[in-house]
C-alpha cells in the first residue's frame, strides 16, 4: 500500500461556528456532533474563532480510492505506528483515509511504515 506526503502543516482546534471557514482552500476537514465542531485545516488559514488549536501535524493520505470492503487498513497502520511510540490521529473522507502525526515523528513514521512494507512519498 502506498501512503503520500501531504506537503502542509496543519492545525486541529474546535470552532463555535463554521462561518469563518475558508472552504475553498485544498484542506479543511470538519467534523459535527452534538457537543462540539472540529475542524483540521492547513495552520496558514487557522479562522480567527479557533479553540484550542494545536499546530504541527503532518499528513499522511492513503493513496487510491478505498473500498469499503476493505479491512484492517488503518488498524495495520496505527499498530505500526502506536509500536514506533507515535501518536496518531486519522480523519476518513469517502475515499481514502488520512494520517496525522506531529511534525517531529514524521519521518519516523515514515521509517516505521517503510520497514512494513509500506510505501511512503
Amino acid at each position: 500500500m502506498q501512503l503520500q506526503k501531504i506537503d502542509c502543516d496543519f492545525t486541529t482546534c474546535k470552532v463555535k461556528s463554521a462561518a469563518q471557514i475558508d472552504f475553498s482552500r485544498e484542506f479543511v476537514f470538519l467534523s459535527k456532533t452534538d457537543d462540539e465542531i472540529s475542524l483540521v485545516c492547513d495552520s496558514r488559514y487557522l479562522p480567527d474563532n479557533a479553540i484550542a488549536p494545536e499546530a504541527g501535524w503532518k499528513a499522511l493520505r492513503v493513496s487510491g480510492v478505498l473500498d469499503f470492503g476493505m479491512i484492517g487498513v488503518i488498524s495495520k497502520i496505527a499498530t505500526i505506528l502506536a509500536e514506533a511510540k507515535i501518536g496518531i490521529f486519522v480523519v476518513s473522507t469517502y475515499n481514502t483515509d488520512y494520517i496525522f502525526v506531529k511534525s517531529a515523528d514524521l519521518d519516523n513514521a515514515a521509517g516505521a511504515l517503510t520497514r512494513n512494507g509500506y510505501i511512503v512519498g
